[in-house]
């Protein structure tokens, strides 16, 4: 009777320990799936933000160039 308790006891507490392994490498898997996610999302974002300095500069040059050569074609045309 005591073997047979003890193994019971001991399949129990297997079943037990199994169930909480599984539990954490699920939230260990969940928490690595999130920060992956928060690198992704912080990547894009960076990405985002230099790619639309790089427009500004763009869009800056080409209305200083074309500013700049309209009055040296107007001051050409006037003299």
């Amino acid at each position: 009777m005591r073997m047979r308790q003890s193994t019971a006891q001991f399949e129990v507490a297997f079943e037990q320990e199994a169930a909480l392994e599984r539990r954490r490498r699920k939230q260990l898997r969940q928490r690595a799936s999130n920060r992956s996610r928060a690198r992704r999302m912080q990547r894009v974002e960076q990405h985002g933000n230099v790619a639309f300095g790089a427009l500004v500069i763009g869009l800056t040059l080409t209305v200083v160039t074309v500013t700049v050569v309209m009055f040296e074609t107007l001051a050409w045309l006037m003299s």
